[in-house]
């Protein structure tokens, strides 16, 4: 099965569970963002916002070759 690619961003605290070539990041057709989340090994309780191509998007959201996918950890602060 041909892998597509997508480019990856990890925010703050989740920075740190960013994957070599995060730019040209290869992934199995159909997979989502909730789990390209689970496949990096990021917290479940870490794992707030996420945006495909600059749009915010639910977990179930079926990446697609060349997305650009960012994720958020909660932001506190006040």
């Amino acid at each position: 099965m041909k892998s597509i690619y997508v480019q990856i961003k990890l925010f703050a605290t989740l920075s740190k569970y960013m994957p070599a070539a995060s730019d040209h990041y290869p992934l199995s057709p159909g997979m989502t963002a909730g789990e390209l989340a689970v496949h990096l090994k990021l917290p479940a309780n870490q794992v707030k916002l996420i945006f495909i191509n600059g749009r915010k998007c639910p977990p179930d959201t079926v990446l697609k070759e060349t997305d650009r996918i960012g994720i958020f950890p909660p932001v506190g602060g006040g």
